[in-house]
């Protein structure tokens, strides 16, 4: 989804969206039932929760800087999954939030490549590609709506 302003290469070779600290293991992705089970396919021994309607790994509590690495990344090749990953990975920086009853397109300020861009450039995008299809897939599946983190810049928020 984002091969137009994103590049594989630069994605491939950085994977910080792949890995979680106690401080960001929120920002985990949901996974809908086909995902899911496509990945248990390749890594049985996965283990996830259910909430409200989608699945979440199961993470036993990280210790200090103890990083949890995502069960469907290669180190070597990326992700296992291919184009079939989770909503929320295909977007990724982007996120959508419920900031006060309200959805909102916001972008993960951990992504150096894309938060470097120009703010131009990145809304236009969002704005000409990606906005519509991430309101459409919240509709959905509003499971993936996170909470506001006031850490993550507005970039739209969707109108009435």
């Amino acid at each position: 989804m984002l091969k137009k302003i994103l590049s594989n290469k630069k994605c491939a070779e950085c994977k910080l969206c792949c890995s979680f600290d106690r401080y960001d293991v929120w920002e985990t992705p949901v996974f809908t039932e086909e995902t899911k089970n496509l990945l248990l396919q390749m890594r049985p021994d996965t283990k996830f929760i259910t909430k409200d309607g989608g699945y979440l790994f199961r993470i036993d509590e990280l210790i200090n800087n103890e990083l949890f690495y995502c069960p469907a990344l290669d180190m070597e090749k990326g992700c296992i999954l291919g184009d079939n990953k989770p909503f929320d990975c295909r977007i990724w920086p982007y996120r959508i939030m419920n900031i006060g009853g309200k959805r909102a397109i916001t972008i993960a300020p951990i992504c150096e490549e894309l938060f470097n861009r120009p703010i131009s450039e990145i809304v236009g995008f969002l704005k000409d590609e990606l906005a519509e299809k991430i309101f459409d897939y919240a509709d959905k599946h509003p499971e993936i709506i996170k909470e506001y983190d006031d850490m993550y810049p507005i970039l739209l928020v969707e109108r009435d």
